[in-house]
């Protein structure tokens, strides 16, 4: 499902009675392995949400810098999943009026999985996921109040141009970003969610 605001997904969970995965629970499903959450919540206190995720991200990415994987493997691979992937004709990525939502059921490529059998972490859609700020806000602890979004995935031009990191445990810059029960968080053709968590 794509055209879907954070705030919809973190719904539509509920409904399933599931929840919208936190960041590190996404990342684990991607790298085959779940690890203790570790959010520097220090990072946070005293500023602005754009300024505590830059900082947060930051430590973050250091910290897994080291040890990139990707849900295939210990290296990028092109051909795996579904990155830069054309199917319609005519399609050159990132235009809705020439591609489409250009994803793929899940499964559909079958080399694009996790140890743990999970699909699809990287290519198709991009997905909605949690971003806490405080211990407070996580999913994966029973809160009702969540961070803010953090997108992973996505389909969009990959393979072609690599547009930005994508190893299983990079954390993005704040894109779009927004609490997750904005009602007008960012919506998109090649943005949705997992419901797994």
């Amino acid at each position: 499902m794509v055209w879907v605001r954070a705030r919809e997904a973190a719904l539509i969970c509920k409904a399933l009675g599931k929840r919208i995965c936190d960041a590190h629970e996404w990342e684990g499903g991607c790298e085959g392995r779940l690890l203790p959450p570790d959010y520097p919540y220090a990072l946070a206190v005293g500023k602005s949400p754009e300024e505590a995720i830059r900082a947060m991200r930051q430590k973050h990415n250091r910290d897994f810098q080291a040890h990139k994987t990707w849900a295939y493997g210990d290296h990028y691979q092109n051909g795996i999943c579904a990155a830069a992937s054309v199917k319609t004709d005519g399609c050159t990525g990132g235009s809705w009026t020439r591609c489409g939502s250009n994803t793929y059921p899940s499964g559909y490529f079958p080399e694009c999985k996790s140890t743990l059998s999970v699909y699809d972490m990287h290519g198709n859609a991009a997905e909605h996921m949690n971003l806490p700020l405080n211990e407070s806000e996580m999913s994966s602890r029973g809160s009702a109040t969540f961070g803010y979004t953090e997108m992973k995935g996505s389909w969009f031009i990959f393979d072609a141009y690599h547009a930005h990191e994508d190893w299983c445990r990079w954390r993005a810059p704040f894109w779009h970003g927004s609490r997750v029960t904005d009602t007008s968080s960012h919506r998109n053709y090649h943005l949705g969610f997992r419901w797994g968590c």
